[in-house]
């Protein structure tokens, strides 16, 4: 398929910044590897700036969106965990170039975009943390391990995905997220938990797929 003028804005930028860091880039730049014209380039992006923003929403409006969907589609804690784990882990397969690039610059984002940035980080943060309070509450989850520092546990785990992950690497991005799933809900789950026949199903579901 034909890739969109924004899309291969998105790609030149993304492969400059990895060689060049994001200053030792201009616009100029982007334009002459994206193959179009400075009118091109602010018909989709009205800064150098907006375009850093873009690299990040995208992935961060990905597992957001999916974490959303975890909530609404599943019953449990313990199969809306899984869900967010598994789309969580995901990300790192469909779009590694756009997170590494961030983390590697996301120091010069200007504020008002990274304010935008940090408030999806943070509904995020506060669904994985909701499910994990509401399984203590109904049993499936251990009721001494702090909520708080589990979500931030699995958010520091999962997101360290970027640095090691290969496409090529001997095992597929669903293999790990099965067992980050596994990791993750032996350290939380109880024996209650473990009955649960929806998170059974959809285990066993994960597995086939």
């Amino acid at each position: 398929m034909k890739k969109t003028l924004k899309e291969r804005i998105i790609e030149s930028a993304i492969n400059l910044f990895e060689k060049h860091g994001y200053h030792g880039v201009s616009v100029g730049q982007i334009v002459d590897d994206s193959q179009t014209s400075k009118g091109g380039f602010y018909h989709n992006f009205k800064s150098k700036d907006e375009l850093l923003f873009y690299i990040h929403d995208l992935f961060i409006s990905y597992v957001l969106d999916k974490a959303r969907e975890a909530y609404d589609n599943f019953d449990t804690p313990v199969s809306r965990l899984c869900a967010i784990i598994q789309s969580f882990t995901k990300v790192f397969d469909l779009y590694k170039p756009h997170i590494t690039v961030f983390y590697q610059e996301s120091a010069y984002l200007a504020k008002e975009y990274q304010q935008l940035i940090n408030e999806k980080r943070d509904e995020y943060r506060k669904i994985i943390r909701q499910v994990i309070s509401e399984g203590q509450s109904n049993g499936d989850f251990r009721s001494e391990v702090p909520a708080e520092i589990s979500t931030m546990s699995i958010i520091g785990m999962i997101n360290w995905t970027y640095k090691w992950y290969k496409k090529d690497g001997a095992l597929s991005i669903d293999s790990i997220a099965l067992i980050f799933n596994d990791l993750i809900l032996h350290s939380l789950i109880t024996e209650k938990g473990m009955k649960d026949i929806a998170a059974e199903t959809y285990l066993l579901k994960s597995q086939r797929q």
